[in-house]
């Protein structure tokens, strides 16, 4: 079965949400939320981790979640570990309580800190639990607007810094703006990128920029919109430039053995169809692409001059 891209790294911001198996409620009394807020309590202590907000429904939770040290992977597998234990304990039970994995967003701090805090308070609003955030006891909201005391592990400032220069007029200005979407509320999450990234094609790209030449596993369902592929111009420049060619040599196939190697270097690295890189370079069908790899590569295992020169290329096309 597929699953999304881990993304870790220092300074990182998420939506974290986990469910109970089967729909199954995670919190059955006052209790253990509270023994689930110590446990947050207890591993931002441990780990530096920052919790900008935090909502807990009955069968589910979010967390708005930052990581100073870029150690979500290990942070978020002994919350969810400690508190198994204390329900499988409480309750006399065995095996999961949470459904499969954990679902970590990777956000962009800049443009949706802010709205991604709104949408984590509403959420008791959407289910019908009450009919404004201000009524649910199991959030974050009360100590954002005042209506109860600051839990000292949670990092308010962020949020709040941008609704106004003194304490109670940003409280104001964020309940307002809260209560202004209890109505019609945007879901901030509707445009995910890669299944797992939420932010601007800036944002993006710099993500795509930590996979830089890494080989991502294949079980990852969206890695090839993480992979940067060279451009089959690119190719086609490199291969021509190292034979001493025109580049249309190369595309007609007037020069077999550098048309070969474009094909072959396409193959690999272009994330290009068979069909589509025959039709680019000569036109040739796509079983003759595979042929044609095919037998460079047996080539190249008798040919140690042709192998390295193919080696120098692939140094160059590589993102």
């Amino acid at each position: 079965m597929g699953r999304p891209l881990r993304i870790e790294y220092p300074g990182a911001l998420y939506h974290v949400t986990s469910r109970g198996n089967e729909k199954k409620s995670i919190f059955l009394d006052k209790a253990d939320r509270e023994k689930f807020l110590h446990i947050l309590w207890e591993y931002r202590t441990r780990h530096e981790i920052v919790v900008h907000a935090y909502v807990l429904m009955d069968n589910h939770y979010h967390l708005l979640l930052e990581t100073p040290r870029g150690n979500l992977l290990k942070v978020m597998h002994g919350i969810n570990s400690a508190y198994t234990g204390y329900f499988n304990r409480k309750y006399q039970r065995v095996g999961h309580l949470f459904q499969g994995r954990y679902r970590a967003l990777l956000v962009e701090k800049d443009q949706y800190l802010v709205s991604l805090s709104r949408y984590i308070h509403l959420n008791p609003v959407r289910a019908g639990l009450a009919s404004r955030p201000e009524e649910y006891p199991y959030s974050s909201y009360g100590g954002y607007i005042g209506r109860r005391g600051r839990e000292d592990w949670v990092e308010y400032g962020g949020v709040l810094s941008q609704f106004g220069r003194t304490r109670k007029r940003a409280e104001e200005n964020y309940r307002r703006y809260v209560s202004e979407a209890c109505e019609e509320i945007e879901n901030p999450l509707r445009n995910l990128f890669g299944q797992t990234v939420v932010g601007g094609e800036v944002f993006r790209e710099r993500i795509k920029d930590l996979y830089k030449g890494k080989a991502l596993d294949s079980e990852v369902v969206a890695r090839k919109e993480y992979t940067r592929y060279p451009s089959l111009r690119e190719i086609v420049m490199k291969v021509a430039r190292i034979f001493e060619v025109e580049e249309k040599r190369v595309l007609t196939g007037e020069l077999r053995p550098a048309r070969d190697v474009a094909l072959y270097l396409a193959h690999r690295y272009s994330g290009l169809s068979n069909g589509e890189i025959g039709e680019s370079l000569g036109g040739i069908h796509s079983s003759s692409v595979s042929q044609t790899v095919r037998r460079l590569k047996e080539k190249m295992r008798a040919d140690k001059e042709l192998a390295k020169l193919v080696q120098e290329l692939e140094s160059g096309v590589k993102i």
